[in-house]
């Protein structure tokens, strides 16, 4: 066996699980599956069930926020449905230089597609992408 057979989870740090529990939960909507600790943080970890079996870990860390790169995405059906949903719960859409993105930030994705990011309160990327 490969590790391309076992399943693999998305685990991103921040630095405050409170505040980025409100932006997951509150603004991506995204329903915990369980809380647990991070290293001797009680409760510093926060687990979300995705589509198909995946997993989203966020974890409270003091390394945080250090990459400028997408650290997770989502391939959705309806790009434009979920750019407004959540534009009305409070995100913000981050807009690049030079990259032919609409009003809302949705531009065209690598490859065909579309794609929008966000940005979670530690500078953290989120990708969500459609192949329309």
């Amino acid at each position: 066996m490969t590790l391309g057979d076992y399943p693999v989870r998305a685990s991103i740090g921040v630095t405050d699980i409170a505040r980025s529990a409100s932006f997951y939960e509150d603004v991506l909507r995204l329903v915990p599956a369980s809380i647990g600790p991070s290293a001797a943080i009680d409760g510093g970890a926060r687990f979300y069930a995705c589509g198909q079996g995946t997993m989203l870990n966020v974890f409270e860390t003091p390394t945080a926020g250090t990459t400028r790169s997408t650290v997770a995405t989502w391939y959705v059906d309806d790009l434009d449905a979920l750019v407004e949903e959540l534009t009305v719960a409070g995100a913000e859409f981050v807009r690049y230089e030079g990259f032919d993105q609409d009003e809302r930030g949705i531009g065209p994705r690598a490859g065909g597609g579309r794609i929008a990011w966000v940005e979670d309160p530690d500078g953290n990327t989120l990708a969500f992408e459609t192949d329309d």
